[in-house]
């Protein structure tokens, strides 16, 4: 492992938490942890330095939603939501407010690492600042890809990494349609497994953020009964 990452886990379950720690020192991650959703809240606000947020969402004292949606209001940094609550609309609820991914209690060692790995890769991939992207003109607003964000009319939007990584997929593949299955394959780096809950509720995220009207886009198109491309106007 070239970079050290670091990763802070955010669990009450002191028997989940130690698990996970061992096997994160084993793959030589630094680890951080906290167990109150207080103190959580206050590491995750002052350590400038992480990779990535590991989160339950049922916490002492504060909630893993609010967490999440106060950590959103300054950061980008990747989250994965880690929870017993396995309804279609716990999920929704997870990412709608932020979270890149979310995984159900109970987990095997074997797919947190995976998906931990695969987050990391992606996010380093696209951390890297780019020199220019069509002038970084795109459409009426101008990306700002050190900050993963756009400027739209002369307010600056913040976007979330995996909202920012799914359109500068398609700014960079322009022209070309994609299935959902192609799509989270290369923005996600994972197997689609029949579940397009996280593409769908991110790229409706995205849409609130750049489109004038989210319910006719006109940036980022569905093809129905394929999946999307981006705009003509390109």
């Amino acid at each position: 492992m070239d970079k050290k990452y670091k990763v802070a886990i955010i669990e009450d379950d002191k028997d989940i938490q130690q698990l996970i720690v061992k096997e994160l020192n084993k793959q030589e991650y630094e680890v951080v942890f906290e167990s109150d959703g207080l103190k959580a809240l206050n590491l995750l606000q002052e350590d400038a330095e992480l990779d990535l947020v590991i989160i339950d969402l049922m916490l002492p004292n504060r909630d893993g939603i609010s967490i999440i949606q106060e950590v959103r209001k300054e950061s980008t940094v990747p989250i994965l939501i880690i929870s017993a609550k396995d309804t279609e609309f716990d999920k929704i609820v997870g990412l709608e407010n932020g979270a890149d991914d979310y995984l159900v209690k109970p987990f095997s060692v074997y797919e947190l690492l995976a998906r931990v790995k695969s987050i990391l890769r992606r996010y380093s991939e696209y951390n890297i600042p780019e020199k220019k992207l069509i002038d970084n003109k795109i459409f009426d607003f101008t990306l700002l890809p050190e900050e993963y964000a756009i400027l739209k009319s002369g307010e600056r939007i913040q976007l979330t990494n995996k909202e920012y990584k799914l359109l500068q997929f398609f700014i960079k593949n322009p022209k070309k349609i994609f299935t959902k299955f192609q799509i989270y394959k290369e923005v996600w780096d994972d197997e689609f497994l029949n579940d397009d809950n996280v593409l769908n509720v991110t790229m409706r995220r995205l849409r609130k953020k750049i489109e004038d009207d989210p319910s006719n886009p006109k940036y980022i198109i569905t093809i129905w009964g394929i999946g999307y491309k981006l705009g003509d106007d390109a």
